[in-house]
């Protein structure tokens, strides 16, 4: 899969020479336009703790006329609210899931809904997941501001879950802790 991958990148970054060579050039702050995901299509992130226990599933699907679904059914965590965030890289190397990246952002906007500055939300904000006293919690959510082929770009991206709740309000992350489970998205079901 990583070479598919691979190659998809080097074509693209082929093609966006080709282009600038040929007289053609990408508007400044825009980057190229990535063709749709067909809806419906499907990626899976198998969730850990740092200590590789399994804390559960997160699936993102693409959404007809764009966006994309997040479902997660997480066990295995500390009972009470958490950040659940997507990731802007598809990497998850304990002990602090540092490597999966920031928030997923691509239009460069302020974290949270309540945050006063405009414009927000980032694309991979997401509600508090609530866990339950058996460990276990569900949330699922629309978000509308990403996409799936750019959730499933050359550099892929990760569910996070953070020790506390998310404030909804603060840059960059919302007060939400630290990252206590992690999970990168792959392509094809469960």
């Amino acid at each position: 899969m990583m070479q598919l991958r691979t190659v998809g990148v080097a074509l693209i970054a082929s093609s966006a020479l080709s282009l600038t060579a040929a007289g053609c050039s990408m508007s400044g702050s825009q980057p190229m336009a990535m063709p749709p995901a067909p809806a419906g299509t499907t990626a899976v992130a198998h969730i850990y703790t740092a200590d590789g226990a399994d804390a559960g599933t997160a699936t993102a699907t693409s959404l007809a006329g764009g966006g994309v679904r997040i479902s997660i059914d997480a066990m295995n965590l500390p009972q009470g609210p958490h950040g659940a965030h997507i990731h802007s890289v598809g990497r998850c190397d304990p002990p602090d899931f540092s490597t999966a990246g920031g928030h997923w952002n691509p239009t460069n906007t302020h974290h949270g809904v309540n945050n006063p500055q405009e414009p927000k939300p980032h694309a991979g904000d997401m509600p508090n997941l609530l866990i339950g006293t058996d460990g276990r919690g569900s949330l699922a959510v629309n978000l509308p501001a990403g996409s799936f082929t750019g959730l499933m770009d050359a550099d892929g991206s990760a569910i996070v879950i953070h020790s506390g709740p998310d404030d909804m309000t603060s840059d960059p992350s919302g007060n939400s802790g630290s990252r206590i489970a992690c999970g990168v998205f792959s392509p094809g079901p469960a």
